[in-house]
């Protein structure tokens, strides 16, 4: 058998072209997943019970199932349901984890809007604003700032969970690493490096938001003054 680093330096063209993969999942998941968890914590705190129902019961039903089964579902599932629906492995796999991301980000966002004090709704009506103006021009601009830390967290969960798109046979980090692992027998340094390199992607993420989170800090919110 190949010793464990002549491998990764003659694979690692196939390693960086899966972490590209992983990396646009990852992205384009999480850009899926705000929007739509922008749109359900909106809907959640409506004052429009139907609409705040089905929020509920989407964020729910996502949050109480496996992102397995989801990814399954939706890869297998929506084909049967229309053509049109039939997506290939990486848009199936995108489209799973923005959807499931949407939840967990709906809540965070929503958790967010409610931190935020009451009176600055009413400041902002009592100058003119419509609600959905004070919405977007005030109460979120705040909210996404007391935000960051549980943002920080859901992005990188979103980047481990990658890994789960390997399943349908999207080329990236981890279907990568199984096939080399199969092909050399050389579990330890194969897989040691794609945990490497998803380390590497997670503690980069996490220092960005840190510093997001530094910069943007509210006076007087989590702190002493």
């Amino acid at each position: 058998m190949a010793d464990g680093w002549q491998i990764i330096q003659g694979n690692l063209d196939a390693f960086l072209a899966a972490a590209g993969v992983t990396v646009q999942v990852a992205v384009f998941g999480l850009a899926i997943g705000f929007a739509g968890g922008v749109l359900l914590a909106l809907s959640r705190i409506s004052s429009f019970k139907p609409l705040s129902w089905l929020a509920t019961i989407y964020i729910e039903i996502i949050r109480g199932t496996p992102l397995l089964i989801q990814i399954f579902f939706i890869y297998f599932g929506f084909g049967a349901i229309s053509p049109l629906l039939n997506f290939n492995a990486l848009t199936a796999g995108i489209l799973a984890l923005g959807l499931n991301s949407a939840a967990y980000q709906a809540e965070i966002i929503r958790g967010g809007i409610e931190s935020v004090p009451k009176g600055q709704m009413e400041a902002a009506r009592s100058i003119g604003m419509t609600r959905m103006q004070a919405m977007r021009h005030v109460i979120l601009p705040q909210s996404f700032r007391l935000m960051i830390p549980a943002m920080t967290n859901e992005m990188v969960t979103l980047i481990k969970d990658t890994s789960l798109v390997s399943t349908i046979t999207v080329v990236e980090l981890t279907f990568v690493g199984k096939q080399l692992t199969s092909r050399y027998l050389e579990a330890v340094p194969i897989l040691g490096f794609v945990a490497l390199i998803y380390l590497v992607m997670t503690f980069a993420t996490s220092r960005a938001m840190r510093y997001l989170e530094h910069k943007y800090r509210i006076p007087g919110y989590g702190e002493e003054e």
